[in-house]
C-alpha cells in the first residue's frame, strides 16, 4: 500500500459527529493519482511509486516529461511525487489510486506550502507586543533594542527579527480523517492544514513499522 497521495486543498468547513459535537475540518480533493513510475530496491535502491496528479496540456509539458508520462498512459500531469511502498509488485504503470486507500478515523500527516506573507515585521511574524501610542512615544511597531551592551557586543544568530514570513514547506502531524467521500474523491480532515485554497498537499500515513 502506498504511504500517501497528492491532493488539492479546497477550503474549510465543519461537520457534526454522531454525538452532536461540531468538528472543524479541511476539505481536500485527493487524487485520483496515477502511477507514473515504479522504483524497486534492485533498480533504484529503495521501494517507492511515483504518482502524478492534476492533468495539464501537452503544450505545457516538456518533451522529456512527455516521454516519461507516455509509459503510464496518454495523460500529462502538473505535479509528481514519490511515496514509499512496502511491496512495489502490487502496483502497475497507469494504475489509479483513490481516496479509498484511507479509512475514517485514521491518523495522517499533511504537508503543504504555507501562505506567503512577504517581508513582515516582528509583530506579525513573531507576535511581539507593540509600544505605547501616547506621551510622545514613537516606538509603535519597532522591535526595540536587540543587542548586548558591552560583552559580547553582538546580535546572536536566531534572534527573532523582521524577515520573510510564510511560503515554506510545513507538515502538520497526527490529524484525523473524519469522513471519506469516494464518489467525489474528497477527504475531510480534522483541523487546519498548511497552504492556501487550491494549494498542493501531500497526505501521508505514518511510516511503516511505526
Amino acid at each position: 500500500m502506498s504511504r500517501g497521495l497528492l491532493g488539492k486543498k479546497l477550503g474549510m468547513t465543519g461537520v457534526y459527529s454522531s454525538d452532536g459535537r461540531y468538528i472543524p475540518v479541511t476539505v481536500v480533493q485527493v487524487g485520483p493519482c496515477v502511477v507514473t513510475q515504479i522504483k524497486t530496491v534492485d533498480t533504484d535502491g529503495y521501494n517507492a511509486v511515483q504518482l502524478g496528479f492534476g492533468e495539464k496540456k501537452a503544450k505545457h509539458t516538456t518533451k522529456p516529461l512527455q516521454g516519461h508520462f507516455a509509459k503510464s498512459g496518454e495523460s500529462f500531469y502538473a505535479d509528481v511525487r514519490e511515496f514509499e511502498v512496502a511491496d512495489p509488485a502490487e502496483y502497475a504503470l497507469g494504475q489509479e489510486i483513490t481516496a479509498e486507500m484511507f479509512e475514517v478515523g485514521e491518523i495522517v500527516d499533511v504537508t503543504g506550502t504555507s501562505k506567503g506573507r512577504g517581508f513582515s515585521g516582528t509583530i506579525k511574524r513573531h507576535g511581539f507586543s507593540r509600544g505605547p501610542e501616547t506621551h510622545g512615544c514613537r516606538n509603535h511597531r519597532a522591535p526595540g533594542s536587540i543587542g548586548c551592551s558591552a560583552w559580547p557586543a553582538k546580535v546572536f544568530k536566531g534572534k527573532k527579527l523582521p524577515g520573510q514570513y510564510g511560503g515554506v514547506r510545513k507538515t502538520v502531524r497526527n490529524l484525523t480523517v473524519v469522513d471519506i467521500r469516494a464518489d467525489e474523491n474528497v477527504v475531510l480532515i480534522q483541523g487546519c492544514i498548511p497552504g492556501a485554497k487550491s494549494g498542493l498537499v501531500e497526505i501521508k500515513k505514518p511510516k511503516f513499522g511505526k
